[in-house]
């Protein structure tokens, strides 16, 4: 499961939506673009399993846990991730140089749901935000299937 701008401030009662929950519950490892922005949420996402993060802008709390971007081999794909990937515009080139060897780039920021390839075949994909859709149409989570060293699926999912 792929997840982004969830921004769980602290002192407010807010939760993920409910259809999210049924999708960590199947998830085998959820990855995070950022803006967690609480420790009481990571905490909440690894009772269903292992959590890969990294760090977004307003994650203040988190400072010094999470690095600013990661690169990890998930069943033979290469997987980046980064907050902030920068504007719409070259992003697909300026991610291939940030991240030479990647398969997939993984980012979050905008609150936009993004899900396509660079003529190169670099996957460039943002979950969007399960709780603050901004200017998107929807809120949504990102949902991934890695088998046989290729990724079987990759899909924005309306939550």
């Amino acid at each position: 499961m792929v997840l982004s701008d969830t921004h769980m401030w602290p002192g407010r009662q807010r939760s993920l939506p409910v259809a999210a929950y049924a999708h960590l519950e199947r998830a085998d490892l959820i990855l995070h673009a950022g803006d967690i922005t609480t420790r009481h949420l990571v905490d909440e996402l690894e009772a269903f399993a292992p959590v890969v993060a990294v760090l977004g802008n307003n994650d203040h709390e988190l400072v010094g846990l999470l690095p600013e971007e990661r690169v990890l081999m998930l069943g033979g794909v290469r997987v980046a991730m980064v907050h902030d990937s920068g504007q719409r515009e070259g992003r697909g080139a300026r991610m291939r140089r940030k991240f030479p060897a990647a398969d997939v780039v993984i980012f979050g920021h905008s609150h936009e749901p993004c899900n396509q390839r660079t003529p190169d075949g670099l996957l460039l994909f943002n979950p969007g935000s399960p709780t603050e859709r901004r200017r998107a149409p929807d809120h949504t989570i990102g949902v991934f299937e890695i088998a046989d060293g290729a990724l079987r699926r990759h899909e924005v999912v309306v939550v």
